[in-house]
């Protein structure tokens, strides 16, 4: 049965409800704010960069299992945050899971079975760009599974993750929420810039027309899913900076660690061994100068 739901009047109404006027509310109302220049957001993220590669130090030492879950609609900012996070980390503990349709052998086999495959060992950190929450999304939306496929699902992804978590997993699901305009927005940012044109897919422009489809599919996957011992924290992502920022720090405070990096030290001198003779330049086929 879905979980009975607190009273919330106070906060702000989530994706798909309706308010006064009898209008669809699309999405979370934050308050802007003046956006972050280059220097002060760099001086920010290199801060928690630093603390990123303390807590990777910890998960390997401890041998912590770590699995970060991103969701939200297209073109919220899911795969820009997955990248500043792992940009500066060792990719031998923190590796990318961002599985494609499964194959006709996948289909077939026990659905969180191909996740399962990709959990992590004792130090590493996962970081599933999508996961197992396909099902409650755009399958079920888009038509790609049965019902009884999707009320399984519901029914069963809670024990799954009481499972993992169990085992030992950290378990951290992260939902970057974006307007409907600031989507159209990145949408036709896409469009326009060769190098970003592949983000958007056939299914993407499918999905445009269902929003309202996606907002009812998002809310009935949370009542069920968002449990005590495996919550959902919302990422608002209107602005992307700030929500690259927030997600971090509070990635960070959720996961207690000591600062084992190494610190600073001297590197010897080089060793200059006379016996060697370099081969001639001319053996050798270099690249063109072009720039």
């Amino acid at each position: 049965m879905e979980k009975n739901k607190k009273d919330d009047s106070s906060q702000p109404k989530p994706e798909g409800t309706k308010h006064a006027g009898n209008e669809l509310y699309h999405d979370i109302k934050i308050e802007k704010k003046q956006k972050l220049d280059d220097e002060t957001y760099g001086k920010l993220l290199r801060n928690l960069n630093i603390e990123l590669v303390k807590l990777q130090e910890w998960v390997k030492a401890e041998k912590l299992k770590v699995v970060v879950v991103f969701e939200g609609r297209d073109a919220a900012g899911k795969g820009g945050a997955i990248k500043t996070i792992s940009g500066c980390m060792n990719p031998r503990i923190c590796r990318i899971v961002a599985l494609g349709v499964p194959t006709e052998k996948e289909k077939s086999q026990w659905y969180f079975q191909r996740y399962v495959d990709n959990l992590p060992a004792g130090g590493e950190i996962v970081l599933f760009d999508r996961s197992w929450y396909n099902r409650a999304g755009v399958e079920k939306v888009m038509g790609f599974c049965t019902e009884d496929e999707y009320e399984e699902f519901l029914r069963s992804c809670p024990e799954f993750e009481k499972m993992l978590i169990r085992s030992g997993i950290i378990l951290v699901k992260y939902w970057f929420s974006v307007s409907d305009k600031e989507q159209e927005k990145r949408f036709q940012d896409r469009i326009s810039d060769p190098t970003k044109r592949w983000k958007v897919s056939p299914m993407d422009i499918e999905s445009r027309d269902k929003w309202v489809e996606y907002s009812i599919a998002k809310d009935r996957m949370f009542a069920f899913t968002d449990t005590k011992i495996s919550p959902w924290y919302v990422v608002p992502a209107d602005d992307k900076r700030r929500a690259r920022l927030n997600f971090i720090s509070h990635l960070l405070s959720l996961i207690p660690y000591k600062d084992l990096t190494q610190k600073p030290f001297k590197l010897p001198p080089l060793k200059k061994d006379t016996a060697y003779v370099r081969p001639p330049v001319t053996d050798q086929t270099f690249i063109p100068q072009i720039y």
